[in-house]
């Protein structure tokens, strides 16, 4: 009978899980996945080195790294292996790096926020054309406010919409049934009214974030990694290449 094994996302795999990947895909008969580079990390994990360890002829499916920043435009990721995350929540506001930072705070118009979202979408665009993959840019759009509950984590709606479009790539009937649960609901980012007034969403704004279902204040959140930043040199100064953009340009 079918059955399924749990594999830890590619970033969490070392050298000694190699054996048990190379076994679980020669099995395979098709492969989802979204594009990864060839010796990703170090390891033979790219999605090319992947798929070819699967029988000749199986399919291969590919959805794109699905990022949407248009319904948080202030937030961004700053990650490295030698770098912690911050404490809380693992997202940065562009206007607290700038606080900790000693920098001028970026505030964006209506029309800023607009631009954000026209970005993100293009952004999105261009790298399911670079991959090939399924596309998903049209499914944040019609989602609204629905779109994401963090600029990388997809709402159902989303989610749902690109697992449609995989089975459609493989000649399956692109059923899929809502789980009756947010699938990605361990962290919601809060969600402001201007933003939404800019895009002309409708849906409640969310002042707070919520954490593994319990509400963190945004001022909480802004004051620990305000605070944590202005201790943490290398993390500061990487949270501000990140930002980088912003700090210098778009604070318009």
């Amino acid at each position: 009978m079918p059955g399924t094994v749990r594999l830890p996302p590619v970033h969490e795999l070392t050298a000694d899980d190699l054996p048990y990947v190379q076994r679980t895909y020669r099995a395979a008969t098709a492969l989802i996945a979204q594009p990864v580079a060839d010796d990703y990390r170090g390891l033979p994990l790219g999605t090319a080195q992947v798929f070819g360890l699967l029988p000749a002829g199986s399919p291969l499916v590919m959805f794109p790294v699905l990022r949407w920043a248009a319904l948080h435009p202030y937030h961004l990721l700053a990650r490295s292996a030698t770098v912690p995350d911050p404490p809380l929540v693992p997202y940065y506001d562009v206007r607290t790096i700038a606080a900790a930072a000693d920098l001028p705070a970026p505030q964006l118009t209506a029309e800023g926020v607009r631009q954000v979202a026209a970005r993100t979408r293009e952004e999105l665009i261009r790298r399911q054309k670079l991959s090939g993959t399924v596309p998903a840019d049209d499914l944040f759009v019609e989602a609204g406010a629905r779109g994401t509950n963090t600029i990388n984590h997809p709402g159902n709606p989303v989610l749902i919409g690109v697992a449609e479009r995989i089975l459609e790539r493989l000649g399956a009937a692109p059923q899929v049934a809502d789980p009756g649960r947010e699938l990605l609901r361990s962290v919601f980012a809060p969600l402001e009214a201007a933003t939404l007034e800019a895009l002309g969403l409708s849906g409640a704004p969310r002042p707070d974030w919520v954490v593994d279902g319990a509400p963190v204040s945004q001022q909480a959140v802004d004051r620990t990694h305000r605070e944590w930043l202005r201790t943490q040199p290398e993390a500061l100064a990487l949270a501000i290449r990140a930002a980088a953009g912003w700090l210098g340009q778009r604070a318009a």
